[in-house]
């Protein structure tokens, strides 16, 4: 078998010919063979020569074109070494497993050394440990399935193996104080245990260089994985050799709202940022560093990569360190006193949490189980919202006030000015915590409630009594109907009564009464009119200082129901505002418009017209028939 510029000839066309022998002559008609080897065999290998660095693997690819005879085409390797440039030593091969020289065997039976098909006209020579001695000139040879001797059967590339220069370690930052981790290679070190709390920030540093002769770019890589199985490793953020900073997938909101970044701190030092921790973000974080070459043609290569441990983070959680209590467990007031109550935060400490922001907001039920109403909520702006029954048009405005204590830290103070029986119940005091940054909304990530705790409040009961009925019980269509209501209360505070009439009437179709409100008079004295089934005229007045009376005129059958008063006693506190204390339905009186006399009368004299017409029509179209029939016989 020849070897030479034209790769191995096979051994039909060489009986006693010396590969080295061989060469010469191929190499002097080199211009000759290139003219004619359009559309012959030709085997392609990149251009060379290719930078690699030791301990490092190498994949050189290799495919064959314009050949003749089957898909599937046969690949061999050589190389020729620095020290013997005229000598190939055969690497591996496609077909023949005892192809390998010595140097080689041990490495190809190991699977150092592999050949790896691509598809049958195309394959790749793998090396996964380069070592220095590798360096030399590679040569894929294709043995011939050609009619014809014609073209080229083997390529050449040179491969260069230059040591490893690229170095990558831990440096000193903000979140790790202790002395920088080793890179690969130096002794082994366990990632540095770093204790962060929720929202708090993390910045990690890593150095990275090389030494390397060549022109080479370095990429800088922060990687993060959940356990210390590093096959589990999601890339947090890097800087491309390109010098183009990309997040990783799971990072990428994160860096578009500011919360993630990286940026080169002197000629070595990258140092990475994220902001505004989560509990997710627990976990081994590396640092690796990666050196690149542009190949001849044109394209870049990784031929080098080194990772350092950096810090093993936990995070703590927010919701974990919230704690909310109240106070005192049981206050007894009396109506119309200020009620203060205490509402204790901690475990939020503002110098080590600056990102996050409390909403605190006390809520009113008649039992420790009950999901009580809210009373009133201090916003993370600051704002003060109350409940709905503390700001409504009945109640008015009560001076309800929720404020955060300058001391103790951590204290939030309730005050109702003026308690009412209405306030009597179980609190409890509610906690949220949201972690806010400039860029993105406010995230809600702990919440907290404490204990419940009692207000009594002495008993200053409202007694009421209401009685309706009919000045005058007989009335007829057209009367006025005058319904009165008499109010009875008994209590030991001034008291306003608001008073409003009803009427329960059976429409056509359906079975049960319904309830109407004919008139109000509120508690300031007020009277809202509504309007009459028939569309009458009505009025309500006060007839005595408990007496109120409803004026239904000219009353009509439309009219007829069963008519009641509704009283409401309303206690006015020192602060303006209102209470409700009572309520009562009075008893129910019926209205029912009898018939006028002359409407009795009316209804014979009705009947008789109506009979007296009938019977005159009847006989006369008698007569007019008889007399027809009587004409047409004439």
């Amino acid at each position: 078998m020849f070897s030479g510029l034209y790769g191995h000839v096979p051994e039909a066309f060489s009986p006693d010919v010396s590969p080295t022998s061989m060469a010469g002559i191929l190499r002097g008609s080199e211009v000759c063979w290139k003219l004619v080897v359009s559309d012959a065999r030709e085997v392609h290998l990149p251009p060379g020569p290719l930078y690699r660095v030791e301990g490092t693997p190498l994949s050189i690819p290799c495919n064959v074109s314009e050949y003749e005879g089957p898909t599937v085409q046969q690949f061999e390797w050589f190389v020729y070494r620095p020290a013997a440039p005229d000598i190939s030593i055969g690497i591996i091969s496609t077909k023949d497993p005892k192809f390998p020289y010595a140097v080689f065997g041990a490495r190809v039976q190991s699977g150092n050394v592999s050949i790896h098909r691509v598809r049958g006209d195309a394959v790749e020579l793998r090396i996964k440990d380069l070592r220095m001695e590798d360096s030399g000139v590679y040569e894929c040879y294709t043995p011939t399935t050609d009619s014809k001797y014609h073209g080229t059967y083997s390529a050449k590339v040179e491969l260069r193996v230059m040591p490893n220069k690229l170095s990558v370690s831990a440096a000193a930052s903000p979140s790790v104080t202790k002395s920088p981790f080793q890179g690969r290679g130096a002794a082994a070190s366990a990632p540095l245990p770093v204790t962060l709390l929720e929202s708090q920030d993390l910045q990690l540093t890593c150095a990275a260089a090389s030494e390397t002769q060549q022109h080479t770019h370095l990429s800088v890589s922060f990687g993060f994985s959940a356990t210390v199985d590093l096959r589990t490793q999601q890339e947090v953020i890097g800087v491309r050799r390109d010098f183009a900073v990309v997040p990783g997938e799971r990072f990428t909101e994160r860096h578009r709202t500011r919360e993630l970044s990286v940026d080169k701190v002197g000629d070595r030092q990258y140092r990475m940022a994220l902001g505004w921790l989560r509990p997710q973000d627990a976990g081994v974080y590396h640092c690796t560093a990666g050196e690149w070459i542009q190949d001849p043609d044109g394209s870049w290569t990784q031929i080098a990569a080194k990772q350092v441990a950096l810090a093993q983070v936990s995070v703590q959680t927010i919701a974990n360190r919230l704690a909310v209590s109240a106070s005192p467990p049981s206050v007894g007031i009396s109506s119309g006193e200020a009620l203060e109550l205490l509402c204790n935060t901690s475990g939020i400490e503002a110098a080590l949490l600056p990102h996050v922001t409390l909403s605190v907001s006390w809520h009113l039920g008649k039992g420790p189980a009950e999901e009580g109403r809210l009373v009133a909520q201090l916003g993370v702006d600051g704002a003060v919202i109350l409940g709905e029954s503390y700001a409504n048009r009945n109640v008015g405005n009560r001076h309800v006030s929720l404020q955060k204590l300058e001391s103790p830290a951590g204290f939030y103070q309730l005050r109702i000015e003026a308690a009412q029986p209405g306030d009597v119940g179980t609190y409890q005091c509610v906690a949220r915590a949201f972690v806010h940054s400039p860029t993105s909304p406010l995230r809600e990530v702990a919440s907290g409630r404490s204990e419940a705790l009692t207000v009594d409040m002495k008993s200053e009961a409202v007694v009421l009594d209401a009685t309706a009925w009919l000045l005058f019980p007989t009335i007829y269509r057209g009367d006025m109907a005058d319904v009165r209501c008499n109010v009875s209360v008994d209590s030991i505070q001034p008291v306003s009564l608001a008073l409003s009439w009803w009427v329960e009437q059976h429409e056509e179709e359906e079975s049960e009464p319904r309830g109407t409100m004919l008139a109000a008079v509120s508690r300031e004295g007020v009277a809202d009119l509504g309007t009459r089934l028939s569309g009458g005229a009505l009025s309500v007045d006060k007839v005595g200082p408990l007496s109120h009376r409803l004026r239904l005129h000219g009353v009509q059958p439309s009219d007829e129901g069963k008519y009641h008063c509704a009283v409401t006693a309303w206690v006015r506190y020192p602060d303006q505002s209102w209470y409700k204390a009572g309520s009562v339905k009075s008893n129910v009186v019926t209205v029912y418009p009898y018939a006028l006399p002359m409407d009795t009368l009316f209804i014979p004299l009705l009947a008789g017209v109506s009979s007296a017409i009938f019977m005159g029509v009847t006989i006369l179209v008698t007569v007019t028939c008889c007399f027809m029939k009587r004409l047409r016989k004439r």
